[in-house]
């Protein structure tokens, strides 16, 4: 096993309140304290894992008078989704599997599933 990295995007998004953030600013720039409104834990709290998120270079920080405002950086992204697409093959064999298990053990219901699509949005 890899040692651990501060800026490691995995170690990053491995927090849900880090993921949250994320999800927030697809919507945009927001403010520090924007983004820690629907959490119920300190400013410092929120300081912290939006470090996180910067040094995984996720997110950028601009100051605006005496608001700092947080940016989303989604291309970090792209290496947890490469290694995501390493097992789907794996899980679309296992779901195909399920599938005619399935069909074995309760009969065809309805039509014959479609193909799965490759086509996955990449940004």
């Amino acid at each position: 096993m890899r040692p651990l990295q501060q800026n490691d995007v995995f170690h990053a998004i491995a927090h849900p309140a880090r993921r949250a953030i994320l999800t927030e600013l697809r919507n945009g720039e927001q403010s520090a304290g924007a983004l820690a409104a629907p959490f119920a834990v300190t400013a410092a709290a929120i300081s912290q894992h939006l470090k996180v998120l910067k040094d995984a270079e996720l997110v950028s920080e601009r100051r605006d008078g005496r608001q700092r405002l947080y940016q989303l950086h989604a291309r970090p992204l792209r290496a947890v989704v490469s290694w995501v697409d390493e097992f789907e093959s794996l899980w679309n064999a296992r779901f195909d599997a399920l599938a005619r298990y399935l069909d074995r053990k309760h009969g065809r219901r309805g039509p014959p599933p479609a193909a799965p699509t490759a086509s996955r949005s990449r940004r």
